[in-house]
């Protein structure tokens, strides 16, 4: 994911385990710092929200938010409760400006419409009550992605 935001906010398991390749490759271009900082915090439950320093990236800091869990699948009120907590997280650490993708968009997880309404929601409870976070960035991968987040934002 690439991007010039201050804070990128990523979807993981409770366990703190990246959940697709594109997680597994922004926590190894991070560098072992983030994974040794996550391995330290323990398990989170769904919906919880942590924040490492970016490491290697060019992001200060990563917010990683728990989607699912191995008892628990990918829901709409997991990713809803996650986006809420990860965004609060940006703004008590002063961020301006955060990056994510769409949270709990894939192959057996919500419709993307849903993300999009979801994601939509979060930014509009915590960022527009924010005096700091004047930027979210949703970081799509396709067209279709891209064409429902300009629609439903």
């Amino acid at each position: 994911m690439e991007s010039t935001c201050e804070a990128i906010l990523r979807p993981i398991r409770s366990d703190l385990s990246p959940l697709t390749g594109s997680g597994r490759d922004l926590e190894a271009a991070a560098g072992p710092a983030v994974r040794e900082k996550l391995e330290q915090l323990g398990d989170i439950p769904v919906g919880g929200a942590v924040v490492t320093p970016g490491g290697a990236l060019p992001a200060l800091l990563l917010i990683h938010a728990a989607i699912e869990s191995r008892e628990e699948p990918v829901t709409r009120a997991g990713v809803e409760r996650a986006l809420t907590n990860g965004l609060r997280r940006a703004v008590e650490w002063g961020v301006r400006s955060v990056a994510l993708p769409p949270l709990g968009a894939g192959a057996g997880q919500l419709e993307l419409e849903v993300v999009v309404e979801l994601t939509a929601a979060a930014v509009r409870n915590v960022a527009a009550g924010s005096a700091t976070l004047a930027e979210v960035e949703v970081v799509v991968e396709t067209e279709y992605q891209e064409a429902a987040f300009l629609q439903g934002v």
